[in-house]
């Protein structure tokens, strides 16, 4: 199997709703996200990739222009915890480049440098 990841990040604040009072994470606050984008096939193109890494922009791009300094629960249409988040950046992904098939597609999140929610869709 052959992999290659791309990271992408953005700064925003969250506040996750429906928690016990007093959980930190029910405050509003930010983070410095990072999303990593993995993609993983047993083949390789003619020109020996798995996907260019140029074909990732437009994900880039869509991070940028709606998730950089925002206030995700505004903007996003799930609750944004980083499990919810990777899932909904999957399809995002998916609709915005070109996955050849036979590509598998893991989007991971991380909200800080120890943590990391994956979604493999």
């Amino acid at each position: 199997m052959f992999s290659i990841s791309k990271d992408f990040s953005f700064a925003a604040s969250h506040q996750l709703n429906g928690l016990p009072d007093g959980h930190q994470c029910g405050r509003l606050h930010g983070h410095g996200y990072v999303v990593r984008v993995t993609l993983t096939s047993d083949r390789l193109d003619s020109y020996g990739f798995v996907l260019d890494y140029g074909a990732l922009a437009p994900f880039g791009a869509w991070i940028n222009g709606n998730l950089d300094h925002r206030h995700l629960n505004d903007v996003l249409p799930v609750q944004p915890s980083a499990e919810l988040m990777a899932e909904f950046l999957h399809r995002v992904l998916t609709k915005e480049v070109a996955i050849p098939p036979g590509v598998r597609v893991t989007v991971g999140v991380s909200e800080t440098p120890k943590t990391w929610a994956t979604y493999d869709g």
